[in-house]
């Protein structure tokens, strides 16, 4: 499984945004420049999060995006699943109940199904605040040595 460069792009847009939560509605072009990513890739991505209701805007002057909620109400796997509509390790288990033919007499099946829960419960359980934190975290034991 590979996370496309919309997923990535869209975490770290949100992680800019939580990160500067305090500071209002933030524009496009000043998360492109932190994040060294194209404004016009963002503004791919940027409907994909407004139809989910992640995103606020405040078009104008002082215009810009915000998230809707708190960065701990936000974790990585339902992120993923609005960018890449399915963080599953095949394609078979995009669906439920399972959508190959042979999934009765599949005998390497539990293999995909199990490495798909532990790739859901790891990414269900981080959110943006526990990136964060990290990272803060990360940062103040580096200048610590």
């Amino acid at each position: 499984m590979k996370i496309s460069t919309k997923g990535r792009y869209a975490l770290r847009m949100l992680l800019d945004l939580a990160e500067h939560q305090q500071d209002g509605f933030i524009a496009l072009k000043d998360i492109a420049a932190r994040q060294h990513v194209s404004k016009k890739y963002l503004e791919q991505i940027v409907p994909i999060l407004n139809k989910s209701n992640i995103l606020q805007a405040n078009r104008g002057f002082q215009g810009g995006y915000r998230l809707v909620n708190q960065p701990s109400e936000y974790t990585i796997g339902s992120i993923l699943r609005l960018t890449e509509g399915s963080i599953a390790p095949v394609a078979c288990l995009d669906f439920e109940p399972v959508g190959c033919e042979y999934r009765n007499e599949c005998i390497t099946l539990p293999i995909w199904q199990g490495l798909s829960k532990v790739i859901a419960d790891y990414l269900d359980n981080i959110t943006l605040q526990d990136i964060l934190d990290n990272y803060k975290e990360r940062s103040i034991d580096n200048y610590s040595i």
